[in-house]
């Protein structure tokens, strides 16, 4: 059986949650923790991101209902009142209702941008058409998780991760291994770069990495970095 295959459908669901960003913080770290132990786990949540990934550009942005208009719609025509207006109850009561609408919708929108800024960049890092290894980066910790997947060890030389951004010139992110998945604190300096459509490309270095701070071996796989 796969490694895709060998986990339970309470796994699949964590892993799904886990994609979609909706884990509290004990429960994504306890998640994170498992990604880099577990490869049918990494994998789930691999194919949940990659399954997802596409619905992001469908969404469009909804600009909040017209809840004032429709409030004032609501008023009764001005007419004379011997205690005025701040003495009439149903005043009160459509001021109080407008409040708790403008209450919600400004939740709602707080929400959806809150859930926004938090959604992690994923990136099937491929060579040859065959995913060599998977990429989350957490932006609120300032790390990245590499999971290996089809990638197989070098004997002489290790896999080197690189950040590609706009500009083109690759900067040294860390070491990455064959046999299990490793989180990389992103340097300072490089957490503005990391973002959506910066490319990460891995390389066969000489153990330790490049002496040069520059790819020095063969690039032999990269991926594009996509919001989830």
């Amino acid at each position: 059986m796969s490694d895709l295959t060998d986990h339970s459908p309470e796994d699949d669901l964590l892993a799904a949650e886990f994609a979609l960003g909706v884990l509290a913080d004990a429960e994504r770290a306890a998640a994170e923790q498992r990604i880099a132990g577990d490869r049918g786990f990494a994998l789930a949540v691999a194919a949940w991101e990659e399954r997802l990934a596409p619905w992001a550009a469908e969404i469009t942005e909804a600009a909040p209902p017209a809840v004032w208009d429709r409030i004032a719609a609501a008023l009764p025509a001005d007419k004379p009142q011997a205690d005025g207006i701040w003495q009439n109850l149903a005043f009160w009561r459509i001021f109080a209702l407008a409040s708790a609408l403008a209450a919600a919708c400004l939740g709602a929108f707080i929400y959806v941008g809150a859930i926004s800024q938090q959604s992690p960049l994923v990136a099937a890092i491929e060579a040859n058409g065959s995913r060599a290894f998977v990429a989350t980066i957490d932006a609120r910790r300032g790390t990245i998780a590499v999971q290996p997947a089809s990638y197989a060890a070098d004997a002489t030389r290790e896999p080197e991760l690189w950040l590609i951004p706009a500009d083109g010139k690759p900067r040294p992110l860390g070491m990455l291994r064959a046999d299990r998945a490793v989180s990389i604190a992103i340097p300072s300096d490089l957490a503005a770069l990391t973002v959506s459509n910066a490319v990460l490309a891995v390389s066969l270095e000489p153990p330790g990495g490049s002496p040069t701070g520059q790819p020095t071996g063969p690039v032999i796989a990269t991926g594009k970095l996509t919001n989830l």
